[in-house]
Parts: structure tokens; C-alpha cells; sequence
């Protein structure tokens, strides 16, 4: 375990997670087709899940990429998942990318998961800059990051595309160790 808070635990993804990915992503797949197309698409059904589990396995053995998955801890119910992506070890600088399920919104989890896991990224990780790109009228994930002291930084021009929509700018928040 990483971090645990309110009940809740932060884990690195392992191997006996796809089933619940799969039911969190099917059950929110409305909320998640925006800005986690390709996370919603690999965990449409178990066997797809399966191999994105094992994926993400491999990655973060390799220290390619973080997935942690974020769960009550009596119930062990998957309330969201947390990426640590775009690792790039030169410049000690990471990317968080974050869902969460519905029933678990609005709950301050996604900012508490963030802060824990920004204390594993600079004592244990080594990084030394995290990151937070996300769209001005996701207002949760603004949220998430000023919560968090990350600070903006710039606007992106259409550095996202949704699935059948237009390029979105995105904003940069930046965090420093």
C-alpha cells in the first residue's frame, strides 16, 4: 500500500484488479469516454481488461508508467484509478491523469489520492516536477489541482482531442518538489 486516508487506499495496480477496472469503467463509461477513451475502451469487457491489467503490470515494473488504483479499504470496492504517465527520468518529471467513479465524486478522494501520491512520486519515485493537464471546463480536475498547490502554468493549444470532437486547449498546472 502507498498512501491510505478516510478510509480508502492507494495500491499499485496488480493482477487481480481487471474485474473491478472492467466493472468501473462499464458502469461510468459515460463519464470516462471524454477524457479516458483509451482506459475505457481496453476494460469494455474482462478479457480486454485482463490484458490491460497485465500491461499496466509490466509498465510499472519497468517504471514505464504508475497505474494505482484508489479503493475503499473494508469493501475493497475500485472507487477510481491514478496515473503517474509521461515519465520522462531526465528532467524527474511526471504526468497525473485521474478518474473516478460517480458514486465516489465530489468526496475530495481524487484531491487527497493526488497529495499522497505526490509525497510517493518526490520521497520515493525521485521525480522533481508532477504535472496536471486538463481541460479549463473540467471543473473537478481544476479543482484537483489547486487543491494540491499546483500552480498554472500555460495553456496548451489543442493538445487533446476527444473521440469524434474537435482538438481541446488544455491547461498546465505544475507541482515542484
Amino acid at each position: 500500500m502507498v498512501t491510505e486516508f478516510n478510509g480508502f487506499e492507494i495500491n499499485p495496480i496488480h493482477n487481480g484488479d481487471a474485474w473491478k477496472i472492467c466493472d468501473l469503467c462499464v458502469a461510468n463509461a459515460d463519464r470516462f469516454k471524454r477524457y479516458f477513451p483509451k482506459t475505457l475502451e481496453n476494460n469494455l469487457n474482462p478479457t480486454l481488461s485482463q490484458l490491460f491489467v497485465e500491461k499496466k503490470v509490466k509498465q510499472f515494473e519497468n517504471n514505464e508508467e504508475f497505474l494505482f488504483t484508489l479503493k475503499h479499504s473494508e469493501t475493497r470496492e475500485l472507487a477510481g484509478l491514478i496515473y503517474i504517465k509521461e515519465l520522462d527520468w531526465n528532467k524527474k518529471q511526471g504526468e497525473f491523469a485521474y478518474c473516478i467513479g460517480y458514486t465516489f465524486e465530489g468526496q475530495g478522494l481524487t484531491s487527497k489520492a493526488i497529495n499522497g501520491l505526490s509525497k510517493h512520486a518526490f520521497n520515493d519515485l525521485g521525480l522533481e516536477t508532477l504535472q496536471i493537464i486538463s481541460n479549463k471546463d473540467n471543473l473537478g480536475s481544476v479543482k484537483v489541482a489547486i487543491n494540491n498547490n499546483f500552480k498554472w502554468q500555460k495553456t496548451l493549444i489543442k493538445e487533446f482531442t476527444p473521440p469524434g470532437e474537435q482538438p481541446l486547449d488544455m491547461e498546465l498546472y505544475e507541482l515542484y518538489k
